[in-house]
């Protein structure tokens, strides 16, 4: 799934699928496994298509909680940390398609940060 324009640095609004689940869900134990929990938006209108293939039950898990960013209430399960309303990266996350492979998560001041 993506939500995010072009740049990649703010939330669209519109949540595409790009990649659909290849199994069937039907009666099972599910859980929807994010690296962020931003706006809500993207993980809600998953788990509204997920919840349409009538899961046994279906929980989120996310490593990273940015709480007042929220737009849509979503019910996270399992949370590794809540984090405030910064930019972050590594670990997975990137800035402009870079740094994704960094071994931490480290926060970019935007005004000062420029492209490659």
């Amino acid at each position: 799934m993506s939500s995010y324009g072009v740049g990649g640095r703010q939330a669209s609004g519109q949540v595409r699928i790009t990649l659909d689940l290849n199994v069937d869900i039907f009666g099972k134990h599910v859980i929807l496994v994010e690296d962020i929990v931003d706006s809500g938006h993207s993980i809600s209108a998953v788990l509204d298509l997920l919840s349409t293939r009538k899961p046994k039950s279906l929980v989120v898990c996310t490593m990273l909680d940015k709480a007042e960013r929220r737009e849509v209430e979503v019910p996270i399960k399992y949370l590794g940390f809540s984090i405030p309303n910064k930019f972050v990266f590594g670990y997975g996350l990137d800035i402009d398609d870079y740094y994704r492979n960094l071994p931490f998560i480290g926060v970019v001041d935007l005004e000062k940060y420029k492209p490659k």
